[in-house]
């Protein structure tokens, strides 16, 4: 048994550590150390990888889909707890990954599956984190853990094991620990999208029937951390999808023959996306059909004019509830931002960049948990964006229609030149 973090009430005691006379580096008990940088310290044991690895600290709420979540792009240089106590019991396969590899930082769980039980399982959970290098820690309390970034916040953190740890415990030992959290760069200012969008362009044949006048479209997807599923979802409405780098230019979009542009999820902080921001207005001036989805609609927010801002703890999960308020429908959505555009809800209002030259635009989904914005969509221009995911692997599917409505957007311009 490892030492409780916690007191029984879920409330931050004193840090704990190992007993004075055990080295931390002892094999047979394996410890690892989770330390925040507000001072909290969690012992738990070694998991997937050891050595340290650093990132800001948030939680997923969804009880299933892990194998997503580790490999979403958006989750790069973080650290991610599961709420859910139970983690790794349908192992890891090949085919349901979002990319090519995990991109969390590290990985906090209560309680990790000894084996897993899937028809589809190819290898562990644990074997996967190892492999590919994810330090990661288990027998955490994730509920209190969960309940002190709800209060406080998301916070840096650090996972330490094996080689890492120091020979020596104690306060002075857990302060070196701290002082590496402390240098450890924060999400605020974070530039991220060139560290995980595509080094080369790649194409996402159709595997469906286009609906609309036209045998078929083209998108031209910016890959700022986009998610395997995204294009899938387009092909399988017939759509062909270039997938494109972050870097991409208006003339690389045109040299596709593209109909309509997509701009992806991703990781960092939406005001340093400057080169995409200055991409996506030249689309709007263009007046080519746009949607975007998650960082996508935090970029459209602020080539609109709108600002940005941080979330205390963020959204991250698969049972969000979002209303649209076009149609009244509340839908269960999937999650994974930790910024929100700030516009005004309930009523149609003018862009404010440029004198408004983008015309009026309204705030077309809110979260119903804190009264979010989740979804932007304008009225004088082809463009839409929502904050969470629809293409929703693991699920759920309750926004699919989103992609039609893509669909029916790229269908009504094309009959608007004819």
């Amino acid at each position: 048994m490892t030492t409780p973090p916690f007191e029984k009430d879920d409330t931050v005691s004193a840090a704990t550590s190992a007993s004075p006379t055990t080295s931390l580096r002892d094999d047979a008990t394996d410890v690892a150390l989770l330390v925040l940088e507000d001072g909290t310290v969690m012992r738990g044991r070694a998991y997937g990888a050891r050595g340290a690895t650093f990132g800001e600290i948030v939680f997923s709420t969804g009880m299933t889909g892990y194998q997503e979540t580790l490999t979403d792009p958006s989750y790069h240089q973080q650290i991610v707890v599961m709420t859910a106590p139970h983690i790794g019991n349908t192992g890891v396969n090949d085919e349901d990954q979002e990319s090519h590899r995990i991109w969390v930082s590290g990985y906090v769980v209560r309680d990790p599956a000894r084996r897993p039980s899937n028809w589809r399982s190819q290898r562990s959970l644990g074997d996967e984190l190892h492999a590919q290098g994810v330090v990661s820690i288990c027998d955490v309390d994730t509920r209190a853990l969960t309940r002190h970034l709800r209060e406080g916040g998301v916070l840096r953190a650090g996972i330490f094991s094996g080689s890492a740890l120091p020979d020596t415990p104690g306060a002075r030992a857990e302060q070196e620990l701290l002082d590496q959290v402390l240098a450890s760069p924060p999400m605020d200012g974070a530039d991220l999208s060139d560290a995980v969008t595509t080094d080369e362009p790649y194409v996402v044949e159709p595997t469906g029937e286009f609906a609309g006048r036209d045998p078929m479209a083209v998108v031209a997807a910016i890959d700022l951390g986009i998610k395997a599923m995204t294009p899938q979802r387009m092909a399988e409405r017939g759509l062909r999808v270039h997938v494109l780098p972050a870097t991409s230019t208006l003339d690389d979009i045109r040299a596709t023959g593209a109909n309509g542009v997509f701009f992806s999820n991703g990781p960092g902080d939406p005001k340093t996306a400057a080169h995409a921001i200055e991409l996506l207005r030249s689309v709007l001036d263009q007046r080519i059909p746009f949607f975007g989805i998650c960082f996508g609609n935090q970029l459209l927010g602020r080539a609109l004019g709108f600002g940005t801002y941080k979330l205390g703890y963020g959204h991250r999960g698969i049972n969000q509830p979002v209303q649209d308020v076009t149609t009244g429908k509340v839908e269960v959505t999937a999650h994974n931002h930790g910024f929100a555009v700030d516009a005004p809800i309930g009523a149609e209002t003018t862009a404010p960049h440029d004198g408004g030259r983008y015309g009026r635009v309204i705030v077309s989904h809110v979260g119903l948990n804190d009264n979010v914005v989740e979804g932007l969509q304008c009225l004088d221009l082809p463009a839409f964006s929502v904050q969470y995911h629809p293409e929703a692997a693991a699920g759920p599917h309750d926004a699919a229609y989103l992609f039609d409505r893509f669909v029916d957007l790229l269908t009504s311009t094309t009959k608007d030149h004819a």
